[in-house]
């Protein structure tokens, strides 16, 4: 991916790893258009980067992804880059009684809603690049967040599947697997004590600039390269009896 020049349009780009990823890319001189559902966090984003774009769009709600499709086709056609990053965590047991409303959430924004928006801007004439974030956790459950684990599974062998589906369109896939990082998904204060996004970011720019196709860091570079018997023993470590 030529990472300078191009209009990306990043899903969840006014926090997190979102947000690092919007300030990167704009230092990188590329026009970027973010959206997500709050209104507020979007604004202090604008204020922020006052070059940035911003789209209000609730991606659990598939009239509003068709909407924010449309609205990308008619206003910025010239789009070549969609970043699928907004995703949520459910910090949750299969004995809460309202699991099943919560599980259903999380499927919609972390599955459904990535997969119908791949559907749609496959068809920009000028789409070049398709960028997913998907999880360490996809490859080790975590069973304090046991949907959003099994969520970023499918998003993985998804993006794989895609990867090669779209090689006829001349389409790149890439995806990005972070480790837990210092940000507020799942809640605030989870995760304090992870490594800070930034040394993220960094590292995602570099792995970029050299081509790769899967981007890893720390924790998730481990599970990659880990055999069945190192997962299994990750997983007893982060999941003790």
């Amino acid at each position: 991916m030529d990472i300078t020049n191009n209009k990306i349009l990043i899903t969840g780009g006014a926090s997190g790893i979102g947000l690092g990823l919007t300030e990167r890319f704009i230092a990188e001189n590329n026009t970027v258009i973010i959206c997500g559902r709050r209104e507020d966090v979007l604004n202090q984003a604008k204020e922020k980067f006052p070059s940035v774009i911003t789209r209000v769009c609730d991606l659990s709600v598939e009239a509003e992804r068709v909407d924010l499709f449309n609205w990308v086709a008619a206003n910025h056609p010239d789009l070549n880059v969609l970043v699928n990053n907004a995703g949520i965590q459910n910090w949750i047991n299969i004995t809460d009684a309202d699991f099943y409303q919560r599980a259903q959430t999380e499927i919609t924004t972390n599955i459904l809603a990535p997969v119908h928006l791949t559907s749609l801007f496959i068809q920009l004439a000028n789409l070049k690049t398709i960028i997913n974030t998907t999880s360490g956790l996809a490859f080790v459950s975590l069973t304090k967040v046991p949907v959003y684990c099994a969520t970023k599974s499918f998003f993985h062998s998804f993006t794989q599947s895609v990867r090669y589906l779209l090689q006829s369109k001349n389409i790149e896939v890439i995806e990005i697997i972070p480790p837990a990082l210092n940000t507020d998904l799942g809640g605030k204060g989870l995760h304090d004590t992870a490594p800070p996004v930034s040394a993220f970011i960094k590292s995602v720019f570099e792995q970029l600039q050299e081509g790769k196709h899967e981007i890893t860091f720390g924790f998730s570079d481990a599970m990659v390269k880990a055999n069945p018997e190192e997962i299994k023993a990750v997983f007893n470590r982060m999941n003790p009896v």
